[in-house]
């Protein structure tokens, strides 16, 4: 959350010449509802739910540049299926750096209402250890998005 999986997922997209699909957007297409009205009406679970399935359609053996939502890859049928399926690049930010982007907008189902600090010290105690099976691990620091950008390029050797 705020590291900036959709900007750089575009970026990149671009840079390759190849589709971008941010897997919230395609929920939100798929439901009629916006990610935090369906948190709001029927919880995580369900929204997860509906997450893997969007995922599990967006990986058809099309090259294209996917972003998914930061709980995504938790999920461990989801993260199967992309750990065999596609490249999983885990962009990582020092929390303090994530929450200053992640106040910018009031958007975030999971900072509603919380300590937004608190909220992803939390999140990145449990999810890092889970986020360091992709298979490339980018940082996500100060820079220029485009810095991310170059760092994923030449991760994957271009």
């Amino acid at each position: 959350m705020g590291v900036g999986k959709t900007t750089v997922g575009r970026r990149l997209a671009h840079r390759l010449r190849l589709p971008f699909v941010d897997a919230d957007h395609e929920i939100e297409a798929a439901s009629g509802m916006s990610v935090s009205e369906i948190f709001a009406k029927y919880g995580e679970a369900y929204f997860r739910d509906g997450e893997r399935r969007v995922i599990a359609r967006l990986i058809d053996g099309t090259p294209k540049v996917i972003a998914t939502g930061g709980g995504a890859f938790i999920n461990d049928e989801t993260r199967s299926l992309i750990l065999a399926e596609a490249t999983a690049i885990w962009l990582s930010a020092p929390p303090e750096i994530l929450v200053e982007r992640v106040g910018r907008r009031n958007t975030r189902p999971l900072l509603r209402n919380r300590d937004a600090g608190q909220v992803l010290a939390e999140l990145a105690r449990v999810r890092n250890p889970i986020y360091a099976k992709a298979h490339i691990h980018i940082a996500s620091n100060k820079a220029p998005h485009e810095a991310t950008v170059a760092s994923i390029l030449k991760a994957i050797g271009l």
